[in-house]
């Protein structure tokens, strides 16, 4: 049989599919490399998705049209298999929400909207029968003020705001008998703990808002000219959040009791600051989510970028993604069991 040979158009799309090749497996060492020193590479880490998606397009189409080009995005996305697992969580087992267990929510809820950025002024008053009607045990916020919603179902609380306008904020059922901020430096971002008592354990719970991208999230209004200064506002960004992540680190090693982090991390779990982050702690998406688990739309990339993670020893019941609408992050729920 003779060979089939590509058109002009069979080899400009195989081009493409190896310029699309070749930045997923440059994303693909992202998580090994410290922003510090290749700032504007980081960047890649929030088009993960993209590029997943436009290398699954091409094996689909190389292989409906029979062509052996479908081997290039095949091995590369065997190559990166794990980030597959990261970006889709399949649901393979049931729920244990019916156990005993306490159940943390982490919201960053954009200043209960005071500047109306959704055209809704009962904005605040929604998100408190939210939380009264899911009833979390603990409430990480971020963004918050103090001004907008009282949460009085919760008898403790620890709020750290940044020159007295917004933070973040703990709400416990639990009583907290210390508290603490890592009080990072030229920024309003910041990461609170308590320490939580829990029948006969003690747990310290981190609040984490790392370093903020400020991004337009309809990325179509772009020009070229303002892409180049946004990708270096971004590589400015990913290199402070390595140094709050380093802080961070530092802090949970300190720690003398097991420890739990939620919160907002500004970043996806194709990154260097999520590796570091869970070399320690499992993410719990990734054993009881379901889905893409997307919290935040920039544009349409749907990323993951709000999370717990929780330290290995405890049993992870339930993981939840709401779709609330109430800000421009959808809040996330975990459930876990103390026992060791």
């Amino acid at each position: 049989m003779k060979k089939r040979r590509l058109g002009i158009i069979g080899k400009f799309l195989f081009f493409l599919n190896s310029v699309a090749g070749f930045l997923l497996l440059s994303a693909y060492i992202l998580p090994y490399l410290p922003p510090r020193s290749f700032p504007y590479l980081s960047v890649l880490s929030l088009g993960m998705p993209v590029l997943l998606a436009v290398n699954l397009l091409f094996l689909f189409y190389w292989i409906i049209r029979l062509r052996r080009q479908f081997l290039l995005s095949l091995i590369i996305l065997i190559v990166g298999f794990n980030h597959l697992l990261s970006l889709y969580k399949f649901k393979n087992q049931k729920s244990d929400s019916s156990e005993e267990g306490i159940r943390m929510m982490s919201y960053n809820v954009r200043q209960f909207n005071r500047y109306d950025w959704i055209k809704d002024k009962t904005i605040p008053e929604k998100i408190k029968n939210f939380i009264k009607e899911e009833s979390p045990d603990v409430i990480l916020f971020q963004e918050y003020v103090t001004d907008e919603v009282k949460f009085e179902d919760y008898p403790y609380s620890y709020i750290k705001l940044v020159e007295g306008k917004f933070g973040q904020s703990i709400y416990s059922k639990f009583p907290i008998i210390h508290s603490g901020s890592l009080d990072f430096k030229h920024t309003a971002n910041n990461v609170i703990f308590s320490d939580l008592v829990i029948d006969k354990d003690t747990v310290r719970v981190f609040n984490m808002h790392l370093q903020s991208h400020r991004i337009d999230k309809d990325i179509r209004t772009l020009d070229a000219e303002s892409g180049k200064k946004l990708t270096k506002k971004m590589g400015v960004s990913f290199r402070t959040q390595q140094q709050q992540v380093q802080q961070l680190l530092k802090s949970l090693a300190e720690s003398p009791y097991p420890n739990i982090i939620g919160g907002d991390m500004n970043n996806t779990a194709f990154s260097y600051t999520y590796r570091k982050l869970t070399e320690n702690h499992t993410d719990a998406f990734k054993v009881a989510g379901s889905g893409l688990g997307s919290t935040f739309i920039m544009d349409f990339i749907p990323l993951r970028i709000d999370y717990f993670l929780i330290y290995p020893q405890f049993k992870i019941m339930e993981f939840k993604t709401y779709k609330t609408k109430f800000s421009d992050h959808e809040p996330v729920l975990v459930g876990i069991s103390l026992e060791k």
